[in-house]
């Protein structure tokens, strides 16, 4: 084993010689970095520069490894949780360099260490936690105070932003303007001054995980290790005094997720017109997210946590008809409850038996996780119209894992246009193995099918927007301006421009400007387009789910909406996304079943034509046999989707009574279309 008195730091460093000349190498190794802060970036930040062969750090960090930081940081290991940062980070850095100079600073850095933190210091490096505002102002001024270049690069999605604050030039305050703003403000600013033009924003997949409030925020270490890398080169680049550093108001970014990389320009920092804009727009924009979901405080019941994951199965625009009751940790009931004297599209409670069907298959994919096997069986005594289901759930050690347990939160609706790459044979073989037995899939593909299809949806919606039973509808299951709603479906996800949206707002507000505008203006063309055609054509292909046999109890569709949603999930796995268009089937069954559905004359013949052309397009056995159909593709992710009712509003201590509101349906949720689009 070699020892200290081996070790030879030439030998150790002649890597860097090449791009160091062996006279800065020694430079190097005279020089003293303060780092402040030693998790995700600073542990990285000092290995790096270790590495690089600095010979002397002052450090300072004051809390301990736990588990929550094994994603990122680079001396989190199970050797060191609970063993203070600054401990371990320090060996390890001994453990490349034994002859290293190094004044450790346990409490982290505050006024009454400040000048022995910097005293001697040649560059500061930032690698203080992103929510620690106070003592990253009060550093950046004691560095600008003694003229020292001070650089901070943050991790941001999977990708870096680096500014330099170098002696004589623009300082921290004066580029941030933090001074007297409140703490969310701060961090905003913070935020967007760091990264103009937000590179990373773009593939953020859960932005409930951001709240600047409760000092929460997701991380990477691809970005942490970009941002030693980065942040290392311009170490270098100060310390030897060679190459170009880009110092404030101008700022780099680079994003690996993205392929980009940016310089920023900001004259003023964020007082800076464009940046002004940004900030505002950015403050309607958090106002709009979902909130983070609150820490729960210990391990939670099993059967909690499987209803929990359970209650993100889809439900047609994002009713969740359901609530649940926890007997005990093997035993649950759900209570559901149809939407059909609400909701035109839920023809005899259909659709939401099919979104029943759904919970139950998430609730045994979720129990897996915990080894255990799930039965459900129907209350027989009580109405359909509350099918209500006894789940048992028993122990099983052989029971593996399912492997769609990390799509059920995944999962979810694409209304904008796909991809039209056909399908592979091994998509469309897993596809077909997820429905299970007793269904099949029927395939449109190609651009004839595909044009076919786009021009039903397109007279489908004709009959849909021109029927006050289904306006009724509409206009409660939309969430305006906002990306994501808990119960309903939010404006951005419905796949309509601003300008359409914005007219549907106007026009919803009562069925006399609905009814104005379709007959003088043209009002369902814009939608129909937007919505129905143009989508229509762009995706993979349609798929239309068939039973054996044409599906009449409700046991038929709750095992239909099973197979659905192992076909969901699985297209999901696949990294394809699907929306389900079931209305079509819904009238076919309206007409062949001759139920009326609406009060409006000539839209039983509307609705006539609607199934004599599906059943043309997709054959009369599929219009028959039919449970569930839809286009799929690849593509690029919703940015907008529902999100779920918090599971504290879904559990019950007894059979309940949903909560009725004015212009919802019993099931908590606004009066929606079921069989439209699940969520």
């Amino acid at each position: 084993m070699m020892t200290a008195k081996k070790f030879d730091y030439q030998t150790a460093f002649s890597r860097n010689i090449g791009w160091v000349t062996s006279l800065e190498q020694q430079v190097l190794r005279s020089k003293r970095v303060a780092i402040a802060g030693l998790g995700g970036v600073g542990g990285s930040h000092l290995l790096t520069l270790t590495r690089l062969g600095i010979g002397a750090f002052h450090l300072a960090d004051l809390d301990s490894f736990e588990l929550a930081n094994f994603n990122r940081q680079a001396g989190a290991f199970r050797s060191t949780v609970d063993e203070p940062k600054v401990d371990a980070l320090a060996r390890m850095a001994r453990d490349i360099n034994p002859e290293l100079e190094l004044e450790l600073f346990g409490h982290g850095v505050d006024a009454d260490n400040m000048q022995a933190f910097l005293a001697g210091v040649d560059l500061y490096v930032d690698g203080i936690d992103f929510f620690a505002l106070e003592a990253r102002r009060a550093v950046f001024a004691a560095c600008a105070e003694a003229g020292i270049p001070a650089i901070t690069a943050a991790p941001l999605g999977m990708g870096v932003a680096l500014l330099n604050f170098m002696p004589g030039q623009m300082g921290f305050e004066q580029y941030f303007r933090l001074k007297g703003q409140p703490e969310t403000e701060q961090l905003l600013r913070f935020l967007l001054g760091l990264s103009p033009l937000g590179l990373h924003a773009a593939y953020l997949v859960e932005p409930g995980t951001i709240d600047l409030a409760q000092h929460r925020g997701p991380s990477t270490a691809m970005a942490c290790e970009l941002c030693a890398g980065v942040a290392g080169s311009e170490a270098l680049k100060i310390l030897l005094g060679r190459g170009s550093v880009i110092a404030a108001p101008r700022g780099l970014q680079f994003d690996a997720y993205r392929n980009r990389l940016v310089i920023s320009w900001r004259p003023w920092g964020n007082n800076n017109p464009l940046q002004r804009l940004r900030l505002a727009l950015a403050r309607r924009h958090f106002k709009g997210r979902p909130p983070a979901p609150a820490p729960t405080p210990g391990p939670r019941p099993v059967a909690e946590q499987i209803i929990d994951l359970a209650r993100w199965a889809p439900s047609g625009d994002n009713t969740q008809p359901w609530r649940f009751e926890i007997m005990d940790d093997r035993r649950i009931v759900v209570h559901g409850r149809d939407t059909r004297e609400h909701c035109v599209y839920d023809l005899q409670g259909q659709a939401s038996q099919l979104s029943l069907g759904a919970l139950l298959e998430t609730i045994a994919i979720a129990a897996s996780a915990h080894g255990l096997r799930t039965q459900a069986h129907r209350r027989r005594a009580l109405p359909e119209t509350t099918p209500t289901f006894d789940v048992a759930f028993t122990a099983d050690s052989a029971l593996p894992r399912d492997p769609l347990l990390p799509y059920i939160t995944i999962r979810s609706v694409q209304r904008r246009p796909m991809h039209t790459r056909a399908l592979t044979n091994h998509e469309r073989t897993a596809l077909a193995d997820a429905v299970g037995p007793g269904y099949r899939l029927v395939w449109l593909e190609g651009l004839d099918q595909r044009l076919r299809m786009a021009l039903l949806k397109y007279r489908n919606a004709g009959l849909r927007l021109t029927m006050p039973e289904a306006y009724q509808v509409h206009r409660d299951i939309i969430a305006w301006n906002t990306r994501f709603s808990e119960d309903r479906i939010p404006d951005q996800a419905i796949g309509a421009s601003w300008l359409t949206r914005r007219l549907m707002r106007w026009a919803m507000r009562s069925w006399g400007r609905v009814a104005f505008m379709n007959r003088y203006l043209g009002g369902t063309l814009m939608p129909r387009m937007e919505l129905d055609l143009v989508p229509g054509l762009a995706c993979a292909a349609y798929f239309v789910i068939l039973s054996e046999h044409k599906p009449v109890t409700i046991d038929d569709f709750v095992a239909a909406g099973r197979a659905v949603q192992r076909f969901w999930l699985t297209a999901t796995r696949l990294g394809l996304y699907l929306q389900p268009e079931l209305t079509p089937l819904v009238f076919h069954r309206y007409v062949s079943d001759g139920i009326e559905f609406s009060t409006c004359k000539g839209m039983d013949k509307k609705a006539q034509g609607i199934s004599r052309r599906l059943g043309r397009v997709i054959g009369e056995t599929a219009a028959e046999r039919g449970v569930f159909m839809g286009r799929i593709g690849a593509g690029p992710p919703p940015t907008a989707r529902s999100t779920r009712l918090p599971l504290e509003a879904l559990l019950a201590k007894t059979a309940p009574r949903m909560q009725e509101t004015p212009g919802r349906s019993a099931t908590g949720s606004a009066t929606r279309t079921p069989a439209r689009s699940g969520q």
